[in-house]
């Protein structure tokens, strides 16, 4: 399994996203697809998964209790299993952030959650707040470390002084096909800061489009595209993946894409791609 380490935290580089898990993302809870999310989140226990990414806003927090439902079954050791949660940005004042990390705890039955992050930034929020309450979990260990997500550089430089344990992540939309956060400086600015860049959708949901150089090193590795993509994001410094899937067989080929090694000549053909 290859590794992220940043302040002597050590992420894995490939992890499990869980948006859809438990229902839709955005509060629409629903337990008719039970039997086949926990099926999907043991199997990629059993492939090797120990970083699984939820959000207290996916499926009304049902996310939240799969995820951690299939932990504590697997009988892994606590300590081997990172997990990520988020608080919601319409909770971000003291008083809700503590709540929403009492609510996402309950839902998980963890005594911990490795990584709490901001999920969204908020107009008008009371970052000061937000974060009295985030460094007040991780002083009283229910949090270990602390991240944001979809934060640009001028917001994300302004709330690591609020932070009173390093920023570890800011998590972000990163892919072949979209590099929005490469552009916008932000990629630069958390290689430069040791903070991770936390590549969600990072197969653009299922729309994954090659271009001709991933499907031409994809045939030379005899790889798919997909694992083109996943390699070329991870050979990257302070980057690691969540790609989502439910499929048992795309469960392990997205694992496997951190044993495709692309040559200095085929990464810079993916750039320029």
């Amino acid at each position: 399994m290859k590794t992220e380490t940043v302040d002597g935290v050590t992420l894995p580089k490939i992890g499990l996203g869980t948006w859809s898990f438990g229902g839709d993302w955005d509060a629409n809870r629903s337990s008719s697809s039970d039997g086949r999310d926990l099926a999907a989140l043991r199997r990629a226990i059993e492939i090797g998964y120990r970083h699984f990414d939820t959000a207290e806003v996916y499926s009304g927090g049902h996310s939240e209790e799969l995820v951690g439902r299939a932990i504590r079954e697997s009988g892994i050791a606590r300590e081997l299993v990172f997990v990520t949660t988020k608080v919601a940005p319409e909770h971000l004042a003291y008083e809700s952030v503590l709540a929403s990390c009492e609510g996402s705890l309950r839902r998980l039955g963890l005594d911990y959650i490795d990584l709490y992050l901001i999920h969204w930034p908020r107009r008008g929020a009371a970052f000061g707040e937000a974060f009295r309450a985030l460094n007040e979990l991780v002083e009283t260990g229910k949090v270990r470390h602390l991240g944001v997500s979809n934060f640009k550089v001028d917001l994300l430089d302004r709330v690591r002084s609020l932070a009173a344990t390093p920023i570890l992540t800011d998590q972000v939309p990163y892919s072949l096909n979209d590099r929005s956060y490469v552009t916008n400086g932000v990629l630069e600015y958390c290689q430069r800061n040791e903070i991770v860049i936390t590549a969600y959708s990072p197969l653009d949901q299922g729309k994954f489009k090659p271009s001709a150089a991933a499907r031409e090193i994809a045939h030379e590795h005899k790889a798919t595209t997909e694992q083109v993509a996943l390699a070329w994001l991870i050979a990257q410094p302070k980057v690691i993946a969540i790609p989502m899937s439910k499929d048992a067989a795309h469960l392990r080929a997205n694992w496997e894409s951190q044993d495709l090694e692309l040559s200095p000549k085929e990464l810079e053909a993916l750039d320029s791609s």
